[in-house]
């Protein structure tokens, strides 16, 4: 449907020329939240939850240690500078996870910490002549602005490393009682007394030397052994404990808080692929070594983001915070970027790819706004006619294709092409509704044909069916939608408005400067210079803005730049 098409005229027509039968009671005024699939088919169950679990290399079926309850942990981040858009990718698979599972009727405890203490945090800190603290939560509130435009719901807790230093050095003297670790200045974990390292990543010990320009410490009995706890270093943050003052390793302060959150024995452990090794096996040799039983269910673990085909990385100078990309392109074409590709595969970032994702969702956006303007003259009609049959097969296929793939290990890319068939059904049918309202005015006002002769000649398809088409169509992409976290959380007129915004943007372009253009193009037209309009067409095409010759007058939306 075009933009800004007109609405039908008059919100009577329904009544006025249609067979609605006045003795039925009154709809309701509001639409329906969820789809229908038919009176008296119950809509089907979801499948099998099935999840690749990173341990055993592949897809098992998800069965949680309690019925009905899910313990989930995702690494954080180490708030010492903008979140980039390698943590927006971890994070929107991972809330992807958390919604689906709650639409599943799961109880969820999300667990995702903050590394609030860090060496690049105390760097960071001393250079800007400011406190650890401040600094870390000047970060972590700059990073929930950017969840929060993401629309990545909050995890259920959100700790810090800083406020669990009890439970890190309980966990510590444990794997020392256990004789997996020992005390020289720092206290290192001893990955020889842990057989099963490398378990999770599947390496070989030679796999991790460090390479032949990185000093080994010589304290360690293994080169391969790492800190749980680093001895006070002059000028930073430290906390006493029973092998003095210090400071916890990384990898330890996941290993205390989700067992003080999740138990020792929980579901779902998350993170980037980058954490599998050392930051996860790690993390699994501390938790065994202190308590044998500990256990996750299912690693899982996604892909990183490349830029242009190139791993994305702070030294090619091809590395983006998430603060810069949504100040050219709307966060939930963001979002809908990073869900196009499977959340175990890498992705790809490029000004094409997240200038293709803004188009579709404008597409999206715009034909549901098209279609609640129809809608929202009809809310208060009597419309008891079933959804049409052809509609009604659509819904219930795109139900059950969603639930299909969803279920296979979050099959996202699939998910969001599935919404072009009853996108392409909604306009379909708002473009044969207008025509036949048109024709059935055109009837009532010339008063050609009789009652009788008005009956044979009816279309098809009445308006009342293409009413009840719009609310099932549109009832079903608004649903699945919400799960996917992927609905504005404003009106469709206004995340319209500032993806339009955006567009302009992008195109160095002002609301005035373009509608200049616009002016000089028509003028061109009425002088039939259509060389001169074909150019400024193109121009603009070139910068991502699309004109479109209406009834009333050109307007513009956002495109894909030609």
């Amino acid at each position: 449907m075009a933009e800004n098409s007109s609405a039908p005229a008059g919100a009577t027509l329904l009544s006025n020329l249609t067979m609605a039968d006045d003795s039925t009671s009154p709809a309701t005024t509001t639409l329906p939240s969820v789809p229908t699939t038919g009176e008296d088919k119950p809509k089907p169950s979801p499948p099998q939850l099935h999840l690749f679990n990173s341990m055993t290399k592949k897809k098992e079926p998800f069965v949680p240690r309690v019925e009905g309850k899910v313990g989930m942990y995702v690494c954080g981040v180490t708030p010492y500078d903008f979140s980039h858009i390698g943590h927006a990718r971890a994070y929107v698979a991972f809330d992807v996870l958390y919604r689906y599972l709650k639409f599943l009727g799961y109880e969820v405890e999300y667990v995702r910490n903050f590394t609030d203490i860090d060496d690049k945090i105390i760097d960071r800190a001393n250079k800007a002549g400011e406190t650890v603290t401040s600094l870390s939560t000047r970060f972590i509130n700059e990073f929930l602005i950017d969840m929060a435009k993401l629309q990545c719901l909050p995890p259920t807790c959100e700790p810090r490393v800083t406020e669990h230093i009890e439970h890190i050095i309980d966990l510590i003297a444990e794997i020392i009682k256990n004789d997996k670790a020992y005390v020289d200045g720092d206290v290192f974990f001893s990955i020889d007394s842990f057989p099963e390292y490398n378990s999770l990543s599947g390496r070989n010990l030679d796999d991790n030397r460090p390479g032949s320009r990185v000093a080994v410490d010589p304290r360690k009995r293994n080169r391969n052994d790492f800190a749980l706890w680093k001895a006070a270093k002059e000028g930073e943050p430290f906390w006493e404990s029973p092998w003095g003052r210090g400071r916890p390793g990384w990898h330890i302060e996941c290993s205390a808080m989700s067992a003080h959150y999740l138990g020792h024995v929980f579901d779902i452990h998350g993170g980037g692929k980058d954490l599998i090794f050392p930051h996860h096996e790690n993390e699994l040799a501390q938790s065994r070594a202190a308590y044998p039983d500990s256990e996750v269910k299912c690693w899982m673990h996604n892909g990183f983001v490349n830029k242009d085909d190139e791993k994305m990385s702070k030294s090619l100078n091809n590395f983006f915070s998430i603060r810069e990309i949504i100040t050219l392109y709307h966060p939930l074409a963001l979002r809908f970027f990073l869900m196009r590709t499977h959340y175990k595969s890498d992705v790809n970032h490029s000004d094409k790819a997240l200038e293709i994702a803004s188009d579709r969702v404008y597409y999206i956006y715009q034909t549901l706004h098209d279609c609640d303007e129809v809608l929202s003259l009809y809310r208060e009609e009597n419309i008891s006619v079933p959804v049409p049959d052809e509609e009604q097969k659509l819904v219930d296929e795109h139900h059950t294709a969603f639930l299909d793939s969803m279920s296979d290990d979050l099959r996202t890319t699939d998910v969001l092409d599935g919404f072009m068939g009853l996108l392409k059904a909604i306009n379909s049918n708002l473009n044969d509704f207008k025509k036949l309202q048109q024709k059935l005015e055109q009837q009532k006002k010339k008063q050609q044909q009789k009652k009788q002769q008005q009956k044979q000649q009816r279309p098809q398809k009445q308006p009342e069916d293409h009413i009840q088409a719009l609310i099932s169509l549109e009832a079903e992409i608004k649903n699945k939608l919400s799960i996917l976290g992927l609905m504005p959380p404003s009106s469709l007129v206004e995340v319209l408005k500032e993806l339009k915004e955006k567009a302009l943007k992008r195109a160095g372009l002002t609301e005035e400067t373009l509608r200049e253009q616009i002016e000089q193009r028509v003028a061109a037209r009425n002088n039939k210079q259509f060389d001169v309009s074909d150019q400024i067409r193109k121009q603009l095409a070139s910068k991502g803005i699309a004109l479109m010759d209406e009834p009333t007058g050109t307007v513009w939306r956002p495109c894909e730049r030609e």
